[in-house]
């Protein structure tokens, strides 16, 4: 069976799924998007992945494609003409089709609204069990990483980097401090329990997953600081762990080569990635 995707007002078999050449999007990169995971058949955090989308908007000079209610009307749609039971609907809103030129068009251009899901495993994850492997790599993106844009492929090469050096992913450091993951948001916690997570800024993007997070780690006994750490810090904690809207939570059990702890899923995300999937499927 086809999947059916979502074009700016149409359900469409995905082989009919069409934009133009023209279009922002895919001529600069002038969009924007947003992931919302799906358990057993319905959205996760969708409320805060759509204020933050308006955010989004609202940075680049950006129209809304259509009102919250018949974007959350579509999205529940696909998830339901595609059978989704866990996985995720990708949104994505560019500035629309015009002629190529570096200036924004007329206002009024009509914006591009594109929607599709995945099928995917979110909570038998086999990397939630396993624990995942970090590289560090120098940070090379642009200055605005708090605005979700499509402009993804410093992070996918990055990504790739890590891949060629043995790990699963890669943490990105600028000035000596690490960042964030290619995809998700990246995590220390101290030898005496102190959880370090780099402070909301342009330098990151401030994950709807992440502030569920820390606000669920405040029922254990870690302390929490929003502040830039080092590779060097990370090297010496007892865990790491990194978020995402559909990795939830994900243990790192090795930083460029040296085991994490004992090399084994750390305790504290383990109980985090619980209590973020007990209060979503309560939810």
């Amino acid at each position: 069976m086809s999947r059916i995707v979502y074009v700016n007002g149409e359900f469409l078999a995905e082989a009919d799924a069409k934009i133009s050449v023209f279009d922002r999007g895919f001529l600069f990169a002038d969009g924007v998007y947003e992931v919302s995971s799906v358990l057993r058949g319905k959205l996760i955090d969708n409320a805060g992945h759509i204020v933050r989308l308006h955010r989004s908007l609202a940075e680049l000079e950006m129209a809304a494609p259509a009102s919250d209610a018949a974007i959350l009307a579509a999205q529940e749609a696909l998830i339901q003409q595609n059978n989704v039971e866990e996985g995720l609907v990708y949104l994505q809103v560019t500035r629309g089709v015009a002629d190529r030129d570096f200036a924004y068009p007329a206002a009024d251009t009509p914006s591009t609204l594109v929607m599709f899901t995945q099928h995917k495993t979110l909570i038998d994850s086999p990397q939630a069990k396993q624990g995942i492997k970090i590289a560090s790599i120098p940070d090379i993106r642009w200055k605005r990483r708090d605005i979700k844009t499509v402009g993804l492929l410093a992070p996918s090469m990055g990504k790739m980097q890590a891949k060629k050096a043995g790990a699963d992913d890669a943490w990105m450091v600028e000035e000596g401090y690490v960042t964030e993951g290619t995809s998700n948001n990246a995590y220390i916690i101290t030898q005496d329990n102190v959880l370090v997570t780099r402070h909301v800024g342009p330098e990151i993007l401030n994950g709807i997953t992440r502030r569920a997070v820390l606000r669920l780690a405040e029922l254990t006994e870690l302390r929490i600081e929003e502040r830039s750490f080092t590779m060097e810090e990370a090297y010496a904690a007892k865990e790491a762990f990194v978020t995402s809207a559909t990795t939830f939570v994900w243990p790192v059990i090795e930083l460029d080569g040296q085991a994490v702890g004992d090399g084994q899923p750390g305790v504290f995300a383990t109980k985090l990635r619980e209590l973020y999937i007990e209060e979503a499927l309560a939810a």
